[in-house]
């Protein structure tokens, strides 16, 4: 009879992992039955009896929200890879063979990210499996590293300043700091900028809780120098238009320069670190297939490029408050 027992439990063992994994995320029974299609009472029985089983309390019960307990942040990180695996086990073992031909990558990145380093990626991987939807979710910063942790998307693509004890982080390619000016400006063309140089002109920056922001800022009053941002402007698109337009002059990633924009572009190295772009994974995340499929076509296109080098992450980044940028991912 215990022998029919324990098969039972086994029998339903994935059950109970799939509806501890949806409380986990949305830290509510009642949102993580209607994500698996199930009442709230199955899904609160399926959580007691896997408490039961082993032993221990697997949530903190807030009111009408779930946190996980110590032990509980211990079988999510086991589980969750465990659970993929199975939900994802056709697609996986077709493509052990080669077959890859359907499936969905959801994909993290900011706008920056998305226009200057995913499209000649996007461009390989749609062209070689035509058949597998990609979603890409314009996030910044925290939002991108939450979806990131609750998996609401399969890896991001972006610029780490901050490491992360749950985060894993692969460089793939670096950018140089640049000033910008327009044509006519008096540092256009300039040798050797300095800091000095640039303090008495307006400068046109991302919004203030951008990573930018925080890079000049420290840049300068390290240096003991004053600047000026005189406008605030979302997008590195924008930011070139109106340099373009002489409205100010602005430092940037060499990542948005193409090389058809009016302005004039000096290097500020010495200043300023380069910028890695590159795979942002949750620690212990399941990788599906297709995912790891297009990591490797945008880790292969950006080594025919020179790739990230060793350099691609600076030794000492002056910028302990930052998390991701240049806009998050």
């Amino acid at each position: 009879m215990a022998e029919n027992q324990n098969f039972y439990y086994k029998k339903n063992r994935l059950k109970q992992l799939r509806a501890f994994q949806q409380v986990a995320r949305s830290g509510s029974v009642t949102l993580a039955a209607e994500k698996l299609f199930l009442s709230q009472p199955s899904v609160s029985l399926q959580l007691q009896a896997l408490e039961r089983e082993l032993g221990v309390t697997l949530f903190e019960r807030l009111g009408s929200s779930m946190k996980l307990t110590p032990q509980g942040e211990v079988l999510y990180q086991i589980a969750q890879p465990l659970v993929e695996g199975i939900d994802q086990l056709e697609e996986t073992f077709a493509a052990a063979f080669g077959h890859i031909d359907s499936g969905e990558i959801n994909i993290g990145a900011g706008e920056s990210t998305i226009l200057y380093i995913m499209p000649e990626p996007v461009r390989r991987f749609t062209r070689a499996h035509p058949n597998v939807r990609l979603k890409m979710q314009n996030v910044t910063g925290r939002d991108g590293l939450r979806m990131l942790r609750a998996d609401e998307i399969d890896f991001a693509v972006g610029s780490m300043l901050e490491g992360a004890d749950d985060i894993q982080y692969e460089p793939v390619v670096t950018y140089d700091p640049m000033l910008i000016t327009p044509m006519d400006h008096p540092l256009a063309g300039k040798e050797d900028v300095t800091l000095a140089d640039i303090s008495p002109y307006g400068l046109i920056l991302p919004p203030r809780h951008l990573s930018t922001w925080r890079i000049v800022d420290y840049a300068f009053q390290q240096r003991g120098l004053s600047y000026n941002v005189t406008l605030e402007a979302g997008g590195w698109e924008v930011i070139k238009k109106y340099v373009e337009l002489g409205m100010g002059i602005s430092i940037v990633t060499d990542i948005c320069l193409t090389g058809q924009e009016k302005v004039a572009k000096m290097p500020l190295n010495k200043y300023f670190p380069r910028r890695s772009y590159g795979i942002v994974q949750r620690r212990g995340k399941y990788i599906s297939p297709q995912a790891q499929k297009f990591i490797e076509i945008m880790r292969d296109y950006y080594a025919e490029r020179g790739g990230a080098g060793t350099d691609g992450v600076p030794e000492e980044d002056p910028i302990s408050a930052g998390v991701l940028g240049p806009e998050g991912f």
